[in-house]
């Protein structure tokens, strides 16, 4: 099996994603269930908050962003489209405001990608230290590409979003998406050539 298959399926393997049925509970929060939307902010909290966390956003700012955009939800609730992904409606809410925090505080250089500063998150698979290389090495290969192509692979393979909601939240076509996530492989196919005989 491809090597970068390999460890993208063990990496979305280790992510405690619960799946129930997004469409079942914007029903409910458009019509004000109160469980429905603590339940679709527990989901969401972390994946939201690491989503803006990983963009550069200080993580005050971003806890802030996460409470306003579930703040929005509710607010709007009766606005809400059962028939579209709310929780990419959720992501772009916050991604939105977040680009308008780095215009604001004038932070927002589109010639510097915006996770060059971040570091890589430790992923530990049973203790092993070639996991821990093939993750360096993916991760490394995934910030030399630009920036809106990282956010669309990022989206898609780790945050499970599917391509149409990537193409909400980004405020791009699914075309595009598919795209951006054709030349994500190429590059991490070019980058990790070599990494099958070291490892």
């Amino acid at each position: 099996m491809n090597i970068l298959i390999l460890y993208l399926l063990l990496l979305l393997a280790t992510i405690k994603f619960k799946e129930l049925d997004d469409d079942a509970l914007a029903h409910k929060i458009k019509e004000s269930d109160h469980k429905a939307f603590k339940e679709f902010f527990d989901r969401y909290h972390a994946y939201l908050l690491n989503f803006l966390l990983k963009r550069g956003t200080p993580e005050e700012t971003a806890q802030d962003l996460v409470q306003q955009a579930f703040v929005l939800i509710w607010e709007k609730r009766a606005e809400i489209d059962p028939d579209k992904s709310i929780r990419s409606y959720l992501f772009r809410i916050a991604y939105t405001r977040m680009l308008n925090v780095f215009r604001d505080e004038n932070k927002f250089d589109k010639s510097t990608p915006i996770e060059a500063s971040v570091e890589p998150e430790e992923v530990e698979i049973a203790g092993e230290q070639k996991s821990v290389t093939i993750k360096n090495a993916i991760e490394s290969a995934i910030q030399q590409m630009p920036t809106k192509r990282q956010e669309v692979f990022r989206l898609c393979y780790i945050q499970e979003f599917t391509y149409k909601e990537a193409a909400q939240v980004l405020d791009i076509s699914v075309k595009t998406v598919e795209n951006h996530i054709g030349l994500a492989l190429k590059d991490l196919r070019a980058q990790l050539k070599d990494l099958k005989e070291r490892i």
